[in-house]
């Protein structure tokens, strides 16, 4: 049997097509991969706001590039139901395809929302719990009645990086620069993770000029006046309103209140843990 023999000219282009076949499986190799690592990270999204919130669809629209976005919110608004647990009636989702693929309206509260996402409608383990873009300020003790912090909150219990953003209006939303920063923040975070039991609580200032930066802030005191006014119907039957006056803040040099005035935006880091160590001391040396 003769053997093949090569011309210089045909080992030549022999070699350089193997070598660009194997160039391009590497790319394809690679570009698998990356497509693989995105789909792999996955962000639920909440508020309590309800679905059909600018707040919540501007922050999933900012978090897209990031991962896959998965939301998960109230059918309505549930503002200030704080951590409340829907226990006394089934609760059912179902899809708003309107709004993209993968939205899910709930009947139920923010905390209800975040659990039936992590254990029923996403398809494994989220790495990541958005909570927002609220439509008013959650600073103070604001977060003790907040439905969209509660949702980082129960994150934060299931053991899943959390966090909460509001932005600092009423009227006249712009959300684009609390979006912009909740990606950004997002990415961190993936990167980075949290410290253990622990959520952070974001507050974007909107004062009509760009934040300035961001401050790394304690959780402020809010000074609160009559908050429940007490009001007379038609029929002369006294009824009752809470809230309705404007609260001022303790003026705390390193506050969410005070980052915020100074159009800075504002990220507390919150744990779990409510106990007052400062006090076991004390009150272990009571007769009760």
């Amino acid at each position: 049997m003769r053997p093949i023999v090569f011309s210089n000219s045909r080992f030549y282009a022999f070699t350089l097509s193997a070598k660009w076949l194997f160039y391009i499986f590497i790319c394809l190799y690679l570009r698998k991969s990356a497509s693989l690592l995105e789909i792999k990270l996955k962000i639920l999204v909440s508020n309590d706001d309800g679905i059909q919130s600018p707040g919540l669809l501007a922050l999933a629209r900012a978090l897209d590039p990031v991962a896959e976005v998965w939301v998960v919110a109230p059918d309505r608004e549930q503002s200030a139901c704080s951590h409340s647990l829907t226990m006394n009636r089934p609760l059912r989702w179902k899809r708003v395809k309107n709004f993209g693929d993968r939205f899910y309206a709930v009947n139920g509260t923010p905390t209800d929302c975040v659990l039936l996402g992590t254990s029923k409608i996403l398809p494994e383990r989220p790495n990541l719990i958005v909570s927002g873009i609220n439509i008013g300020e959650n600073l103070g003790e604001d977060i003790t009645y907040s439905g969209t912090v509660s949702a980082a909150i129960e994150g934060a219990i299931l053991g899943i990086p959390s966090f909460a953003i509001s932005l600092v209006a009423r009227n006249h939303c712009l959300f684009t620069p609390a979006a912009s920063f909740a990606a950004r923040l997002a990415r961190n975070i993936l990167q980075f993770g949290l410290p253990r039991n622990t959520f952070l609580n974001v507050n974007v200032p909107a004062q009509g000029k760009k934040p300035r930066s961001y401050k790394i802030t304690r959780m402020g005191k809010r000074i609160y006046g009559e908050s429940v006014q007490e009001k007379t119907g038609s029929r002369g039957r006294k009824y009752y309103i809470i809230g309705g006056n404007d609260p001022g803040y303790a003026d705390t040099e390193d506050s969410d209140f005070k980052a915020v005035a100074k159009n800075f935006i504002s990220i507390t880091p919150l744990h779990l843990d409510w106990t007052n160590y400062a006090s076991i001391e004390t009150l272990s040396k009571r007769k009760i």
